[in-house]
This record gives structure tokens, C-alpha cells and sequence, in this order.
């Protein structure tokens, strides 16, 4: 479809950034029944959503003649949840009104304020900005919204998952009632929903996401591999797809950082984003992309939002996203504005029924497949390498002597197998992986456990997510009052009214012995109850099923008896209790400070 009428300022605008014809969203926000109205806009990402709100702000900002008439105070204000995403909107709306004479000035984090004062004092038509920025200014006097238009929050639904109600409320407060409110979200959960009711009169709701989610530019793959080939299956995907942007998704700044180092070392050109960089830092990554002095970008999910390169066409889960919302925000990367995209997914053997789930709840259907190995590889490279070669190109008089030369020193065979041992010899040389095969994901599962966990005893606790229960507490919590170190505690698993931990059953009667020497060291008013578990974690969640609340399934008793040997019936020597079902009782008054008392009731100076 292409676009309707618009001031001439724009037309040339858009004419000269080639853009031919409108998206759906562009098209939906210009109909008739959309101008001068409140909007609550559901589409993709990657749909042309900035050019979108762009153009719909447009009778608001321009005269008559097509033109931004002067004005200090801003008319329009763009409201963007993370900095590269505020300042990807600021280079869009830059271009759309340049030749209108519009002025755009940018407020976010990691930018010096005081020029962004200056920036403000001198007048800008429209003002795009982080929420506590945009926030800091307001309360300081700087940023003047008694004469705004339009207000436009970007990616609200990422807002409000970050915590940022508060600014959002504060800022929108302080614009008059007559401005219009164009809320664009990807999805629209109940916090929008009020969003919208507290800060829109009579809006229209636009969904341009069909039942599929706008997943149909995007292939996705889930490869499935052993979990210490992660890192070589990363390398063998990048091999085999050599796409001309990359971005790997990492779940914290340590994988990042630990990545970006392993793939240098193999000899790509990367660069990493998280939240330990400056925004000094993230400007030059970016830039480094943009300019193809790198092709790969090792990024937590900061930058799932906000990164707009037309020439990703490769995104890799190296960690498996959180939820189906993360995975449709970091595949959203690629296959934008009409591109086609390749979204892969590396999954653990043990992990695959999630990310089948994940998927499922997505609406997204994969591919599921093995990494590519060393001949995939080679035959990729072979196709690559003579649709290169056998590409038209031009010489000049001095190539064509040079290669005469050549050829008398040389038979044509020899130079063109050197001409591909140089092209070669620059690509990074790909990894052997295992296969995929039944012995492999059984070694897979022994590489899972941790030497001395082979055989543990599972503790629990009365305390669980309906009390907060935390592992960054619980697991010091278990560290002082068993004497041991967090290298003696196995897995920590949290249920709604209880938590199960293991300990090697090793040093089990040395931690039982442990908890009573230490009990009422410290007085706290919360009890907490610590006993050995009848039961692993599967099976109390068996037994719950089965019985509903309250059930209880009798299970074989662990008894204390010699360090290292607990059993069934009573052992001889046993001195105290523990092990016998009694609780080990506990005090808090705060998380992270509990108290345990001996289930004798008397004080146990440790």
C-alpha cells in the first residue's frame, strides 16, 4: 500500500530513504479514523513502528505549508525504555522531519544532562527520552510540557516490566489533558490495559499481529547439543551461516563477557553489549556493526529492544530465553521490515520439553536439528566461495598485467587453489562436535553432576516462595547454620510452602550436628523449621498431585547413625534425634537472619 497524502516535507523525506509504500502500521495509524485520535497500537517488532507514530504526529507538528513553526517548549515527547532504543528513535524521527525543520533532542542515561539542558533551553519540536531521565529533567524545571501535543510511550509493555510506572505517571501528569496519547505496545497485558484507561479518551485500538505473531519473516531452528559443546556449537552455526550480522544471546554479563573472549580468541570480529558497558562503549559496538568491522554481537537482553541493523539476519539463543515474550523480542532482531531472518535456539538435551513448551505458548513452530558439523561446514564454504569467484568483477590495465605475470610464474589450476587457500585461511576453522546420539545425552547427563553429589541427602525447610523465600538468603542462611561452604550444597529447589536442599550425605550427620550446636545463637521472631525430607522434590510434587494439599506419603526415613551412613532403622550411638522426623526449629525477624532452635528446646552454645 503506498502512502497517503502527505505534507510534501515528508514525502521528500521519505522518498529519499527509499520507502516506496506504507507497512500495515504505517497505513493503520494514517486512515481517517485514526487522525487526531488517541491510539493503542499492538504490532511486531521490526514493523516500521517509529516511522509509524512519525507520521501520525504529523498534524500536530506541522503548519500549513508543511513546516515545524518554532517554539521552545516541545510539541511531541517519545517516551523509550532503554537508551540504544531512544536513540534509534532520535536518528528516525531526525530524517522523517529534517526538511520540515523540525529539531529532536535526546534525554537519556550516560549522556551528560547539562548539555541536554542547553539542548532543551534552545527548543526542540519533539523530545525523546529513558523515563528517568525525561523524569529528572521535569522535576529540575528543564523540560516544559505545558505546551504538548502528543506523547508517545514506545514499547510499553517493556516499561512497565522494568519497573518504570512511577515516571511514567509522573511525566504523563504533567501534560496537558488535551494532548494525544499514542501507546505502542507488542503485547497488551491488563497493566497496559489500565494504562490506557487512566491516560486515553476515546481511543482506538489497532492490531496489525496476526494469529501468528509475525513470526513469518523469521526461520527458527532449535539445535540440539551436549551441554559442554555449547560454545563449539556457537562457532559451527556462525561458520555455517557467515551472515553479515550476527547477534549471540547470553543470559548474564559473565557468559558475555566470557564469549566475546572465546570468539575473538577463534578469530571473529565481535563486539559485546551489557549492562557493564558505558553507553560510550555501547555507541562504538554498535557503530563498529554498522561500519562491518564486526559482525558479531555477543548481547544480554539489554539489547533484545532497541537495536535496529537492517543487516542482522542471524540471531543465536546461547541461553535459552526466560519466557516466550524474551524469545519473540530477541528473535524480533532479524526478518525486519520485510527482511528474511534465521532465529536459532541451542538446546541442552535435558532442556527440550521447555523449550518445546516455550515455543508452543509462542505460537512459533521450529526446526529441530542438529549444529552443523566440519562437512555441512566445507559445503557451505565451497558454494560460497565460487558464487564469489565466479561474480562479475572489474580490472584495471595494472590487475590485468599483474596477472600475466602470474600466469607465466604459475599454471591457472595453482592460482585459483590459492586464491581459495587465501579466502579460506581468513575464515575461523569450525569445531568437531559429538553426535547426536543416545550415548552422547547420557554422557551429557554425568557431565551434569557435580563430583561429590552423587549420592546426597535432601534437607527441607517450612519456608517457601509464600514466605519470599530467596536462594541469595536461604543458601548463606544454610551455609552458618550448617557449617558448611556453598560447595557442600547441592540443588536448592523452592515450592510455594516449603524448600528442599541437598547436602552429600557425607557430611549430612556433620551438618545435622552442625544446625543443633548453632541453635538460639541469636534470638528472631519467625520460626523456622529444618529437618531431613522423607522425600525428593519429584516426589513431593507426585505426592501433591495425588493427595492435594495436606497429603502425605510415609517414605523410608533417613536415621542418623555413622558420619556418612544414613538408613533406614535405629542406628546405636545415635545421641540426639536428628534424622528421626523432628524438626529443627528457627527464628527469623527478616530474610537472610534465621535463627535455629534444637527441636529438645534447649540452647546449644556453638
Amino acid at each position: 500500500m503506498s502512502f497517503p497524502e502527505l505534507p510534501s516535507t515528508l514525502q521528500q523525506a521519505l522518498t529519499e530513504r527509499e520507502y516506496s509504500a506504507a507497512t500495515d502500521v504505517q497505513a493503520a495509524v494514517l486512515e481517517p479514523e485514526a487522525r487526531g485520535r488517541d491510539l493503542v497500537v499492538s504490532a511486531q517488532t521490526g514493523s516500521g513502528k517509529t516511522v509509524a507514530f512519525g507520521l501520525a504526529m504529523a498534524d500536530e507538528l506541522l503548519g500549513e505549508d508543511g513546516r515545524v513553526p518554532f517554539a521552545v517548549p516541545p510539541k511531541a515527547l517519545v517516551i523509550a525504555p532503554t537508551r540504544e532504543l531512544a536513540l534509534q528513535v532520535s536518528r528516525e524521527l531526525a530524517w522523517l522531519y529534517g526538511k520540515a525543520g523540525g529539531r529532536v533532542t535526546t534525554c537519556v542515561g550516560g549522556m551528560n544532562p547539562s548539555q541536554e539542558r542547553k539542548a532543551l533551553r534552545s527548543g526542540a519540536t519533539i523530545v525523546v527520552g529513558t523515563p528517568g531521565r525525561l523524569r529528572d529533567h521535569l522535576e529540575r524545571g528543564a523540560l516544559d510540557l505545558s505546551e504538548l501535543a502528543v506523547a508517545v510511550l514506545d514499547e510499553a509493555d517493556e516499561m512497565l516490566d522494568m519497573g518504570f510506572r512511577e515516571e511514567l505517571e509522573a511525566i504523563l501528569d504533567a501534560t496537558p489533558e488535551g494532548r494525544r496519547t499514542l501507546l505502542f505496545s507488542a503485547t497488551m497485558p491488563r497493566p497496559i490495559e489500565a494504562l490506557a484507561r487512566r491516560y486515553q479518551l476515546n481511543s482506538l485500538r489497532i492490531a496489525t499481529i496476526g494469529k501468528e505473531r509475525g513470526h513469518g519473516d523469521i526461520a527458527y531452528q532449535a539445535v540440539t547439543v551436549s551441554p559442554p559443546e555449547i560454545e563449539n556449537a556457537v562457532v559451527n552455526l556462525l561458520r555455517y551461516h557467515e551472515a553479515e550480522t550476527a547477534i549471540l544471546f547470553c543470559g548474564t554479563r559473565d557468559k558475555v563477557r566470557h564469549l566475546h573472549a572465546t570468539l575473538q580468541e577463534r578469530g571473529f570480529g565481535v563486539v559485546a553489549l551489557s549492562g557493564e558497558h558505558s553507553q560510550q562503549e555501547r555507541n562504538q559496538a554498535l557503530q563498529a556493526l554498522r561500519d562491518k568491522r564486526a559482525r558479531v554481537c555477543v548481547a544480554t537482553d539489554v539489547a533484545a529492544r532497541g537495536i535496529d541493523l537492517p543487516s542482522v539476519s542471524l540471531v543465536v539463543h546461547v541461553e535459552i530465553p526466560r519466557d516466550a515474550e524474551t524469545l519473540q523480542h530477541r528473535s524480533g532482531r532479524t526478518g525486519r521490515a520485510g527482511k528474511k531472518g534465521t532465529a536459532v535456539l541451542i538446546v541442552p538435551f535435558s532442556r527440550r520439553r521447555r523449550v518445546e513448551s516455550m515455543l508452543r505458548g509462542a505460537k512459533i513452530t521450529a526446526e529441530w536439528t542438529d549444529a552443523p558439523d566440519r562437512d555441512a561446514i566445507k559445503a557451505k564454504d565451497h558454494e560460497r566461495l565460487l558464487s564469489a569467484f565466479l561474480a562479475p568483477v572489474d580490472f584495471d590495465d595494472a590487475d590485468r598485467a599483474l596477472a600475466k605475470k602470474i600466469l607465466a610464474e604459475r599454471s591457472a589450476e595453482d592460482i585459483a587453489a590459492m586464491l581459495v587457500q587465501s579466502h579460506r585461511s581468513k575464515m575461523p576453522e569450525p569445531e568437531e562436535l559429538t553426535a547426536n546420539t543416545p550415548e552422547a545425552r547420557r554422557a551429557a547427563q554425568k557431565e551434569r553432576e557435580r563430583p561429590g553429589f552423587e549420592d546426597t541427602v535432601w534437607f527441607k525447610m517450612d519456608i517457601g516462595r509464600r514466605q519470599n523465600a530467596d536462594v541469595r538468603w536461604i543458601l548463606p542462611l544454610i551455609c552458618r547454620r550448617g557449617h558448611v561452604t556453598r560447595n557442600e550444597i547441592g540443588a536448592i529447589r523452592i515450592a510455594q510452602t516449603e524448600t528442599l536442599f541437598q547436602i552429600p550425605r557425607a557430611h549430612a550427620d556433620k551438618f545435622a550436628d552442625a544446625v543443633q550446636r548453632t541453635a538460639e545463637s541469636e534470638q528472631d521472631d519467625k520460626p523456622v523449621h529444618i529437618e531431613l525430607s522423607d522425600e525428593a522434590p519429584r516426589d513431593a510434587g507426585r505426592r501433591n498431585r495425588k493427595d492435594g494439599p495436606g497429603g502425605h506419603v510415609k517414605a523410608k526415613p533417613f536415621r542418623k547413625g555413622k558420619p556418612g551412613n544414613f538408613q533406614k532403622g535405629k542406628e546405636k550411638g545415635s545421641s540426639n534425634g536428628a534424622g528421626k522426623g523432628k524438626p529443627f526449629k528457627g527464628k527469623s525477624n527478616k530474610a537472610g537472619s534465621h535463627k535455629v532452635k534444637s527441636h529438645k528446646g534447649k540452647a546449644a552454645k556453638g
